[in-house]
């Protein structure tokens, strides 16, 4: 029944992220932690978001930029790799703490990138990758922040979901490969990664045909909501 609950909301998770670019380790990372604690499940969290990054990859192949792409992974990897060492010497309490106040604080964070409707040029993504890609490597998920980024470089729709996606597997990738050679992804976690991404993965391929009709606006405000929540039960699972 556990895995049961975990693989229903990765499917919620994956279909979500899918229609607005971002999201599913929102949703799914409070439920790894009840689940295995917080330790396990960042590292699990990561292969499941490599999978599903893939998925939006492979649903928007054909729109990807990828200059926009290369640009951002040029500082965005080596940042992500620095991020997750951070994270493995951390105190267990101090990630619980440091998630849950990170999803509250992205909140008010993505409103104000958001109302300000900065533009971005090919240049500003290496800038902006740096920062974001470790923060990624410390935090589950950084998409509320990433999102408005690409979306100002004057992505839309499928060309958005894919590229920023393309941008954020090399990130997930890195922060992946550093979990392993320290010791920290053993091949337990790798095989529930692939589990639970699966169901993202699937998630992702339902969207497709929500991306042209609903208002995003919608699912932002859902976000919101969701990261409040889950920020809370990661704040009250620390203390």
């Amino acid at each position: 029944m556990e895995w049961v609950f975990v693989l229903a909301v990765g499917l919620v998770a994956g279909t979500i992220s899918g229609i607005v670019g971002f999201g599913s380790s929102i949703m799914l990372m409070p439920v790894l932690v009840i689940q295995y604690g917080p330790r396990e499940a960042v590292p699990i969290m990561a292969i499941s978001a490599l999978m599903a990054n893939l998925s939006r990859i492979l649903v928007w192949w054909r729109e990807i930029d990828w200059r926009a792409c290369a640009v951002y992974s040029l500082t965005g990897i080596p940042a992500a790799a620095l991020g997750a060492r951070t994270l493995l010497v951390a105190p267990a309490h101090i990630i619980e703490v440091v998630l849950g106040a990170f999803f509250i604080l992205m909140i008010p964070a993505r409103r104000w990138l958001v109302a300000r409707q900065l533009r971005v040029k090919l240049w500003h993504l290496a800038l902006v990758a740096a920062p974001i890609g470790f923060l990624t490597g410390i935090v589950v998920s950084t998409g509320p922040i990433n999102a408005p980024v690409f979306l100002a470089y004057g992505l839309v729709k499928g060309a958005f979901l894919a590229t920023e996606a393309a941008g954020s597997l090399g990130v997930y990738l890195s922060k992946a490969l550093t979990f392993r050679y320290f010791g920290a992804l053993p091949a337990e976690a790798i095989i529930k990664g692939l589990i639970i991404g699966s169901s993202l993965m699937i998630g992702s391929y339902l969207s497709k045909r929500f991306v042209l009709k609903l208002e995003p606006e919608f699912f932002r405000h859902l976000m919101d909501g969701l990261m409040l929540v889950s920020g809370l039960a990661m704040l009250w699972s620390a203390f």
